[in-house]
């Protein structure tokens, strides 16, 4: 009998954030992969993968995220014969019947104090660092990943493992008509940067609205559409609006919300330019989207980023405004770098795919079970 995967597909129940992007994608291109291997879903609920893993009588989404990490995976892993197990975030079970590959796409709880959050988040948190360390290979999503997977989580290098993500595939620049008709469904005029992402602090966006500020003194008709969604304004979550009214930025700055994955790649292909000051990004999918949609880009120079964006990118030191002011201006007028940086995106991104990201993962698990 050939292998057989069991996944835990806890984030089929949050199917639009990064792992449960991840998560589709690799399933997807893991059965295109074929191979005599088998891929069994092990979900919270019926319905959601090929074998239900939580009692329904089990109360509270933390609680029975938990239970399925710790109990319901493992034991649905038995029962449907599989010979390794794939987390496919951070997290893994204590004790296991089949080894079990851990995906370690960032370790900011550990990384960033203010994301440690409340004790219980803390207490997961060193649970899932110490399950992850018995896990027989951890799957980083950059070298920086992998680096920060080793120095805090104290995984062996040699049982770590870099596997690049990739941009959905298909993505692609718009053609005219559709990027205007971008601009017109969300009140945009015809040259405006573009952001998207998570709102949190480690996001870094006030740096780049005080560029944004410095920009708009001298092109008052710029505009900056940030998309994305925070639940409240805190210290994890700054109030980005207040900054945007301080600096006096109210016609210029636009705050879209939750974008759907039709209208996020039109305006990657419609906007002037791309603009991520990230402080700490794991991989950073984003960018990779925009340049494969064809935008220009600018984005942290630290972290995974340059990984990711090689030559095809501006990179900047993330806390420096005067850079972002110089790159958003040369951004703003120099044609000439924006098609270069056009022609580069595209080629850049088509060195990253989710079939390679499933045949080195499945390499991974062969590693796992021998």
């Amino acid at each position: 009998m050939g292998l057989r995967v069991g996944l835990n597909a806890a984030f089929l129940e949050n199917p639009l954030t990064g792992s449960g992007q991840y998560l589709f994608q690799l399933h997807a291109a893991l059965a295109r992969l074929g191979n005599g291997r088998t891929y069994r879903l092990l979900a919270p609920r019926r319905g959601q993968g090929d074998r239900a893993c939580v009692p329904s009588w089990l109360p509270g989404k933390q609680l029975r995220k938990l239970y399925l990490e710790q109990v319901g995976v493992p034991v649905g892993g038995r029962q449907e014969g599989c010979n390794v197990l794939h987390y496919p975030y951070f997290a893994a079970p204590l004790l296991s019947p089949a080894p079990v590959v851990v995906t370690v796409h960032d370790v900011i709880p550990l990384l960033l104090p203010e994301y440690r959050g409340s004790s219980l988040v803390r207490a997961y948190s060193a649970l899932a660092a110490a399950a992850t360390r018995r896990a027989a290979y951890v799957v980083c999503d950059s070298a920086c990943s992998q680096r920060d997977a080793v120095r805090l989580l104290g995984v062996p290098v040699q049982r770590t493992r870099v596997v690049y993500l990739a941009a959905t595939p298909g993505l692609a620049p718009a053609s005219r008509e559709e990027a205007a008709a971008a601009r017109r469904r969300f009140g945009l005029g015809e040259r405006f940067f573009f952001y998207i992402g998570g709102l949190d602090a480690r996001k870094n966006l006030g740096v780049l609205l005080e560029a944004f500020a410095r920009l708009v003194a001298k092109h008052p008709e710029a505009e900056l559409a940030i998309a994305g969604t925070a639940p409240s304004t805190s210290a994890l979550f700054p109030d980005w609006t207040g900054q945007v009214r301080r600096l006096g930025l109210e016609r210029q700055v636009r705050f879209l919300g939750r974008l759907g994955e039709a209208d996020k790649n039109v305006l990657y292909s419609a906007a002037l330019a791309f603009v991520y000051p990230s402080l700490y990004e794991g991989f950073g999918l984003p960018p990779l989207e925009a340049m494969a949609c064809g935008a220009p880009v600018a984005c942290a120079d630290g972290s995974s980023l340059p990984e990711v964006t090689g030559e095809a990118a501006l990179l900047l030191p993330p806390r420096d405004v005067a850079a972002w002011d110089e790159a958003l201006g040369r951004l703003w007028e120099d044609e000439g770098l924006r098609r270069e940086l056009r022609q580069r995106g595209p080629e850049q991104a088509s060195h990253f795919s989710w079939d390679e990201t499933a045949r080195q993962t499945a390499e991974v698990y062969e590693c796992a079970c021998s």
